[in-house]
């Protein structure tokens, strides 16, 4: 099984759970005299496969993603600087949005609004982070679908 095979069927499990745990939500108690819509006993013993396979699968996928490399960097560490640089840039793209939106003055008695950086090299700044995070997920994906899960 590929890595990349491996994350798709984690993220599908973790659906699932929460599926079923909406089900056993909607099935913890009923009228008297009635019975549940679906037996709850039943939708617990799924709920545990599920988890297992979860832990499982959770398991091989960091000792994977730590143990095997791409360009000197294990896969955990590419993982992180991804998500850093994701946030980063968030927060930057915010910031640079706010500091572009200069109003306009209707007559010369009006307050001037001024910037207080440089929109254009903060911009090319979040331009060559934009590119780093989109290599950074390019070697990702290509190592998930070319490293075999541990």
């Amino acid at each position: 099984m590929k890595l990349a095979e491996a994350l798709q069927e984690r993220a599908d499990i973790n659906r699932r759970i929460e599926q079923l745990r909406y089900r056993l939500s909607r099935n913890a108690t009923v009228q008297e005299g009635e019975t549940p819509a679906e037996d709850p006993n039943e939708l617990i013993k799924e709920l545990d496969d599920c988890v297992a396979r979860l832990e499982e699968l959770m398991a091989r996928i960091n000792r994977t993603n730590s143990e095997n490399k791409v360009d000197g960097h294990t896969l955990t560490e590419l993982i992180a600087k991804r998500d850093a640089l994701s946030l980063k840039l968030s927060v930057y793209r915010n910031f640079l949005g706010e500091a572009s939106n200069l109003a306009g003055r209707a007559t010369r008695n009006e307050i001037k609004i001024l910037s207080t950086v440089n929109v254009r090299e903060l911009q090319k700044k979040v331009d060559d982070m934009s590119r780093d995070l989109r290599l950074t997920d390019n070697a990702l994906q290509q190592a998930n679908w070319t490293l075999d899960l541990i």
